[in-house]
């Protein structure tokens, strides 16, 4: 095989299995694949139209995400989701939110605070459900815009575990769906987090950030329990 050659299939298989990964994961954060399901490489190929080694690829990554569980032998399935996890995940979020929010205001900068009035500007712009469905785009901006609040933290690290964990709380909403609180404005809880993130009110906007986490929860609990 000629040299110039290899490079470009490595290219493309590791493009076949981003893409793979990327449809498997948006399907089971959004519970289209549910808690608990099998994941049989043979229905996956023929469903998404990628060939078996993507595949698998993806299911590793996702393993490695705590998105799919693997047992020797069985094969791959959706990981269940439970209260104790969530709790568990919450209770760590907020930790680990913490230290990087504090982080970021304290490096803030100019060119931070525009790109969160951006953030959550763009997010204003879309509607969070569409023909009663949720809405992607809404929900990519809603990522978008939470990363951004800890991006100044100054560790990839510490960034890469808070974007894990948001994606493993997006699929407990999902999956209760219909148990959000009543009542509640989430851009306005949103827009008070920016506020005092831009007046560089550590204290304040620490505690509404973790108080938005913690008024999503109380009703998923519910659900989940």
């Amino acid at each position: 095989m000629h040299d110039h050659i290899l490079p470009t299939i490595l290219q493309e298989a590791d493009s076949l299995t981003t893409a793979a990964y990327s449809r498997l994961r948006s399907d089971i954060l959004t519970g289209i694949l549910k808690p608990g399901e099998k994941l049989r490489i043979s229905a996956l190929t023929s469903r998404y139209g990628f060939g078996p080694t993507p595949v698998r690829e993806a299911l590793m990554l996702l393993t490695s995400r705590s998105l799919v569980d693997r047992v020797d032998q069985r094969g791959f399935t959706v990981r269940p989701v439970t209260l104790k996890e969530f709790d568990e995940l919450l209770k760590t979020r907020c930790w680990l939110e913490e230290i990087a929010l504090r982080e970021s205001i304290a490096h803030a900068n100019a060119q931070w605070h525009e790109e969160l009035v951006l953030a959550i500007w763009r997010l204003n712009q879309q509607e969070r459900l569409k023909d009663g469905t949720e809405n992607p785009e809404w929900e990519q901006l809603h990522r978008d815009f939470h990363l951004g609040l800890l991006k100044g933290c100054n560790s990839r690290f510490l960034l890469q575990t808070c974007a894990d964990m948001f994606d493993l709380n997006t699929r407990y909403r999902y999956v209760a769906r219909g148990f959000e609180s009543q009542g509640r404005s989430v851009g306005d809880e949103h827009q008070s987090i920016v506020d005092s993130v831009i007046a560089g009110n550590a204290e304040q906007a620490v505690e509404q950030l973790l108080s938005h986490y913690r008024t999503t929860a109380e009703p998923l609990r519910k659900n989940l329990s």
